[in-house]
């Protein structure tokens, strides 16, 4: 293959990436746009890099040194990246290469002004933004500068800032290389940067224009704060005009320097209006012709705009889709909540999770960024359902309100319909009222255990096509299961005693969340008797030193078979084994079929039975139970004492101590029926896995775990057919790392909004962090900040402080004084175990995690709502 050096950017589009990296790439598509001017130039490829770094000795020894460095060493990036950086510039260009780019030189004009622009290969992409980690170097003026400037760019792709964001981000340094764009220089009357989508509420329907004068320079480094523009359906919305005190200007002979400006200039606006809007215009063609908001740079030069660069905007969160089409593709306006910040999991999940959830849901679901969203644009439209998904939504997370309340005030995004014909399913909770009847309970427990029985029994023999049809059917029993008005009934009737008891103990006694106590111990709690369980393991492992002693070392998935051969280890595997047998099929982020579960990774579960051994007594599980019940008791006595010396007492205790008997009744079984979901998805999950251990025999698959970027559809026909698109894998998987770096919000419309919510309150002390109260408590402690169960460490007293809790988190539970998460609501799963095990508990934290230090002091106002961090 004949290598080539040089391109001009009109031979280059964007398909181009690898020869040319993603910002020259990206120029020679603007190039190719009609009506956009992007300023002449060349691109030195990505084959002349390669060249230059064949010449650097042990190039091989040093990248293998730099792959093995801790991203957060940054002495050591630093030491390694420089001497690379060095020996990189030393490396004389090559005649012919030097040549090359001599001669592109010589026809744009050898003496004229340039921007010299690394442009990697990893730079620019849709997913991933590598803004500033090289370097850009403005007004280089004569050849020897030019060749100089170049080699420097090579060089810059080593820069500390460039090797830590790919080890970061999980990029190979070899797999990336630099080419330079050398481009002439414009010398603007203002500059800026114009983002085609609002970076920070990510509005598809509002452009945002940043501009001073001079260079852009000044903008993109900081120097001086930008006039702002907003623009919204072609006009200019909102502005604010800052005080530009000084530009960046080119010099004459090469260079560029800090220039103060005029006074009588420092606040007229930048752009007139007029200018903003056509800037905007060409935002929208260049939008238009990559596909995707753009962050575009721009100069101003004698009132005609020229472009210098465009990258995709890598922050935004995408809007819901069905298939490939955007629901927003009916024209319509659609509001969207979150279904992650319901079910305690806001990671991204893998396409057959996400597809298997959709199939087994009750209402549709729509993805997005990996993750689950429902439209509630019909129940809001209609008053009736507006009143009672706001309630529920509402009581469950005060800030999904909030942000949905946003939405309606704009009196135009959600149109009115008549309550008549209100469309969807009825609003959540409405459901007839049910005798308080502990044989109910008992009844739909046995019925969840029949139909998972009756689920193995009819999968065992099923292989091939055969087993996707079966599935297809299973899930229709799972939705009868999930949708069965009885059980709904039971946890509405837990639900709302819960609500009764806040309300009206507060109304009477002057007492908050008096539920929490009278909740204690209650019976039939899957999720807190997993928890306690975990109790009853270690105190059968605590006796023998030598099975403790194994466990700190375990690192091997099969360390269950080792046990035995130790003194007491039949024992201890038993135990743990009994326990995988009822719990195995929980993890974190259990709504994802695709997510290791215990029983496929039990050590997993080592660090906390470990914790359990070291800081519990013998038969504390028992206990702390009988501990709860007591407490609940001793409260339902005090508080019906209390009506009965009030006005009209004896009624009141009387309705007070039915909604008592009815909270305990029902309160347990409101975990049960995702225990019963977890439990089938466990079996489906095994099924489909030897599935795919056939498929790897066959060949169709290099790897079993292949099958979780794949919907359920499209792994219904790899089955049939045999083949496999092993692209569209490869592309899943890069999409699926891609949206770890996005947070999904709450609430999005269909115009891309990520609406946020708030609070709203004014009865908190300063600085503390406002939440939602789930359990009441006030208690002080070390944070400790978990992001992974499995590399939690507790010591008693410790508060747990993390993103989200759902039920495989509850065996940590037993060990700490306190709860704080940034998801959750009052009947999620942490906030019901929380109160169940008595925990003082905040959850709904914006930002807790990197707000609260691990290791700092807090103080968790489980009855008010709020966190104080304490000097």
């Amino acid at each position: 293959m004949i290598e080539q050096y040089v391109l001009d950017l009109q031979e280059v589009d964007e398909m181009q990436v690898a020869v040319v990296g993603g910002k020259g790439a990206h120029l020679g598509g603007l190039s190719r746009i009609d009506g956009i001017r992007v300023p002449g130039g060349f691109c030195v490829t990505t084959d002349a890099f390669r060249r230059i770094m064949a010449e650097v000795p042990s190039i091989d020894d040093r990248l293998d040194q730099l792959s093995r460095l801790n991203p957060d060493d940054r002495e050591a990036i630093r030491t390694l990246s420089a001497q690379i950086r060095r020996t990189i510039e030393g490396i004389a260009i090559p005649g012919d290469l030097a040549a090359a780019i001599t001669r592109a030189l010589a026809q744009l004009g050898e003496q004229a002004a340039y921007a010299v622009r690394s442009s990697a290969t990893a730079e620019d992409l849709p997913t991933a933004s590598f803004a500033g980690q090289q370097d850009t170097y403005l007004n280089v003026v004569g050849p020897t500068a030019i060749l100089q400037h170049v080699s420097r760019c090579w060089a810059s792709l080593f820069t500390e800032r460039a090797v830590t964001y790919r080890r970061r981000n999980g990029i190979d340094h070899r797999t990336v290389h630099m080419a330079v764009v050398v481009q002439q220089m414009v010398f603007p009357h203002a500059a800026g940067i114009l983002f085609t989508a609002d970076p920070v509420t990510g509005n598809r329907k509002v452009a945002t224009v940043d501009a001073g004068f001079g260079l852009g320079e000044a903008l993109v480094s900081g120097l001086v704060n930008p006039d702002v523009f907003t623009v919204r359906h072609g006009e200019v919305v909102a502005k604010a005009i800052a005080a530009k005190q000084r530009a960046v200007h080119a010099l004459p002979a090469g260079g560029t320097q800090e220039v103060a400006i005029d006074s009588q200039r420092r606040e007229q606006p930048t752009l007139t209006d007029a200018q903003v809007v056509r800037l905007v215009q060409l935002g929208q063609r260049i939008e238009a012709h990559f596909g995707r908001p753009q962050d575009i740079e721009w100069c101003l030069v004698d009132d005609d705009f020229q472009i210098v660069q465009s990258r995709p905007i890598t922050t935004l969160f995408p809007i819901p889709r069905t298939g490939d089409i955007p629901e927003a593709g009916d024209q319509e306006n659609h509001v969207y909540v979150s279904v992650g910040h319901q079910q305690m999991m806001t990671d991204p999940m893998k396409p057959l999770g996400l597809s298997m959830w959709q199939l087994t849901a009750m209402v549709p679901m729509h993805e997005a960024g990996g993750r689950l969203f429902v439209d509630v644009t019909r129940r809001l439209a209609s008053p009736a359902s507006r009143v009672g998904l706001l309630d529920v939504l509402g009581r469950g997370d005060p800030l999904v309100r909030d942000a949905l309340e946003t939405v309606l005030d704009r009196d135009d995004f959600v149109p009115s319909l008549p309550d008549a014909s209100p469309g969807g399913p009825p609003a959540i909770g409405a459901s007839a009222p049910i005798e308080t009847d502990p044989a109910i309970v008992t009844e739909l427990i046995e019925r969840s255990q029949a139909s998972i029985a009756a689920l193995e029994h009819g999968i065992r023999t099923k292989t091939g096509p055969a087993l996707l049809d079966f599935l297809l059917e299973a899930f229709q029993e799972h939705k009868r299961v999930l949708g069965d008005p009885l059980s709904m009934q039971a946890i509405m009737a837990g639900m709302e005693a819960t609500w009764w008891l806040n309300d009206k103990l507060q109304d009477w006694l002057g007492e908050k969340n008096a539920a929490d106590t009278l909740t204690l111990s209650a019976p039939d709690n899957v999720t807190s008797e997993m928890g306690l369980a975990l109790l009853d393991v270690a105190d059968v492992i605590r006796p023998h030193p030598e099975v403790v002693a194994f466990l700190h070392s375990v690192e091997d998935e099969g360390f269950l078979d080792e046990l035995a051969k130790l003194a007491g280890g039949t024992e201890a595997r038993d135990a743990i084994e009994s326990y995988l047998d009822r719990y195995g099929m929980r993890c974190v982020g259990e709504i994802d079929i695709t997510r290791p579960r215990w029983r496929e990774r039990p050590t997993t579960l080592v660090p906390v039975i470990l914790d359990n051994v070291r800081n519990f007594e013998p038969g504390a599980a028992e206990r702390r139970f009988e501990q709860g019940r007591q407490k609940a008791q001793m409260k339902e006595q005090d508080v019906l004492s209390r009506l009965r010396a009030l006005p009209g007492g004896d009624q009141k205790a009387d309705e007070a101590k039915r909604m008592i008997d009815r909270v305990r009744t029902f309160i347990g079984y409101r975990e049960y029926p995702k225990y019963g979901i977890v439990s089938r998805s466990f079996v489906y999950k095994q099924a489909l896995l030897e599935e795919a251990e056939r498929l790897v025999h066959a060949n169709v698959l290099p790897e079993k775990e292949d099958i979780f970027y794949l919907t359920f559809q499209e792994l219904h026909d790899v089955v049939r057919s045999n083949q496999v698109d092993d692209q569209l894998i490869e592309q899943r998987k890069d999409a699926f790392r891609s949206y770890h770096a996005l947070t999904p919000p709450r609430v999005l419309t269909s115009d891309g909004e990520a609406v946020t919510g708030a609070y709203r309150r004014d009865d908190v002390p300063a600085g503390a962090l406002i939440g939602l109260p789930v359990s009441a408590g006030t208690i002080e402690g070390r944070a400790r900040v978990i992001l992974d169960m499995a590399e939690a460490d507790l010591e008693p007293g410790d508060i747990l402080v993390t993103t989200f809790t759902d039920p495989s988190w509850s065996p940590l539970f037993v060990g700490i004084a306190g709860l704080v998460t940034e998801v959750g609501g009052l009947m999620t799963h942490g906030a019901v175990i929380a109160r169940e095990y008595g925990l003082p508990a905040v959850v709904g934290v914006e930002q807790a995690t990197r707000l609260i230090r691990d290791g700092q002091r807090i103080r968790v106002h489980g009855t008010e709502g709020y966190v104080e961090i304490m000097p």
